[in-house]
C-alpha cells in the first residue's frame, strides 16, 4: 500500500507532462497539415541526383 504514495505522484507527473507536451505541439503548430507531408514525398520530381545532366 505504501507503494502508491510513490507510484501515483509519479504517473501523475507523467500525465501532466504529457498534456503539456502536447499542448505545447499544438500551440506550435505541428498538427496544422497533416496531409502535405505525405503527399510531397510523391509529388518530388521525378529525376534523382543520379539523373542530371553531365558535361
Amino acid at each position: 500500500m505504501e507503494v502508491l504514495f510513490i507510484l501515483l505522484p509519479i504517473a501523475l507527473g507523467f500525465v501532466l507532462a504529457a498534456v503539456f507536451v502536447f499542448a505545447w505541439a499544438v500551440r506550435d503548430g505541428q498538427f496544422d497539415d497533416l496531409d502535405t507531408p505525405a503527399l510531397r514525398a510523391l509529388l518530388d520530381d521525378p529525376r534523382g541526383a543520379d539523373d542530371e545532366p553531365r558535361r
